[in-house]
């Protein structure tokens, strides 16, 4: 349920095939994001799960399944 959450709204802020994202996508290798997608994902990641992403954390999130993970944690 958190992953394919995840992947719909990563999927649509940086126009990516959503099918073509799975645990083990890297967020800037393989999808492109940039330092401006990142912050922008993880502030809508927060207001979706209701947590708060640490700012030392965000640089640890290289992958969609990394992403998966702290939410998980952190509900």
């Amino acid at each position: 349920m958190i992953f394919e959450t995840v992947r719909s709204m990563i999927a649509k802020q940086l126009k990516a095939d959503e099918a073509s994202i799975t645990p083990e996508t890297r967020l800037v290798e393989d999808l492109k994001a940039d330092s401006a997608n990142v912050m922008i994902m993880i502030m809508d990641l927060e207001d979706k799960f209701g947590i708060m992403v640490e700012d030392d954390q965000i640089m640890k999130m290289k992958t969609v399944g990394d992403v998966v993970a702290y939410i998980e944690s952190h509900q």
